[in-house]
């Protein structure tokens, strides 16, 4: 289902695949892309789609995590992480991908971070783009 409104709208493009460049059209960002040697590539200086993808999640899924604790009057402590690995592999006669979120709070009750956690995962953009696509896995840190 898609939004009711579209807020904002961020807009990139990639030239060359795993071995070429993606930019931002506002210029913010413009970076080389290489392939990982565990995925056949040389292992370059550039980051790759799942690092991409990776930063965008737990940068969202902490500002989810920030909005569902301010609803709640709850404070989190300015070295609250979010942690995302971005898993790729072979899926039938493609790839797959799977994501483990890692949520560090060490300030927070485990049981009201857990409940919070519960709560981000439905409110945060990535979380719902990916529910019944892939698997999400999240992990209190200990």
């Amino acid at each position: 289902m898609p939004p009711e409104k579209i807020l904002y709208t961020g807009t990139a493009t990639s030239t060359g695949g795993r071995e070429g460049r993606a930019s931002t059209s506002d210029g913010r960002l413009d970076l080389a892309l290489s392939t990982p040697r565990e995925l056949g590539g040389t292992g370059g200086d550039g980051t790759n789609p799942e690092q991409l993808f990776a930063a965008g999640y737990s940068a969202c899924f902490l500002s989810a995590l920030k909005f569902v604790a301010g609803k709640q009057k709850i404070a989190l402590p300015a070295s609250t992480s979010v942690t995302a690995g971005i898993g790729i592999g072979p899926l039938g006669g493609g790839f797959g991908l799977q994501a483990t979120l890692t949520i560090s709070a060490p300030e927070i009750d485990r049981d009201t971070l857990q409940s919070l956690v519960g709560q981000a995962h439905q409110v945060c953009p990535y979380s719902n783009a990916t529910r019944g696509n892939i698997e999400v896995e999240l992990r209190l840190a200990s």
